[in-house]
């Protein structure tokens, strides 16, 4: 038998492996691009929603500017992000604020009454949902793809080839305090 063999085999096999293993981190990494657009896709529904409600409300409710106001700047930086963490800042300071915007509701009766202010609210309501869920799978993406770049063989090329840690979608600090709306300024 041919000594050459054996160390020629040993390099091809090595080789099919490297590749395999390359390949594989390359699909993940596009599912992480993928679930991230979707998370985008929703966040751009919502915004696109936002300013029908805004002038819906505004109809009823002329004199509550200072809560346009930060709706629209908080729309125009979730627009103008570009990170995932610069993202996740805007999108809670546009929570913050449609929270207060809606709560405006709660002052004009005539208003919750209206049909088109429910099948929007209806509409947002679904939008946020699907937020939530698009952050769920991309934070699950991103975890695969984690512990495959930190796994072993993998661990060993996948730095050299580009493929390093990718961002969590996280909610920024006290999103777990419900905002405060006082209208009796």
């Amino acid at each position: 038998m041919k000594k050459w063999l054996i160390p020629v085999g040993i390099i091809v096999l090595l080789g099919v492996l490297m590749i395999s293993g390359y390949n594989n981190m390359v699909k993940i990494s596009e599912d992480v691009n993928g679930s991230w657009s979707q998370v985008q896709n929703q966040l751009q529904r919502r915004a696109d929603l936002i300013p029908n409600l805004v002038e819906t409300v505004k109809g009823y409710a002329a004199q509550e500017k200072e809560v346009f106001t930060e709706v629209a700047e908080a729309r125009a930086k979730l627009a103008g992000a570009t990170t995932v963490a610069a993202a996740g800042q805007a999108d809670q300071a546009l929570t913050s604020a449609l929270g207060r915007l809606l709560a405006i509701s709660e002052s004009y009766p005539q208003l919750k009454s209206d049909a088109n202010f429910r099948a929007l609210q209806d509409e947002l309501a679904g939008t946020e949902n699907r937020i939530a869920t698009a952050r769920m799978d991309y934070n699950n993406t991103v975890q695969s793809y984690n512990t495959k770049t930190k796994t072993f063989p993998t661990s060993l090329y996948a730095g050299i080839l580009g493929f390093g840690p990718r961002d969590y979608f996280k909610p920024t600090a006290g999103v777990e305090n419900v905002p405060s709306v006082d209208f009796s300024k």
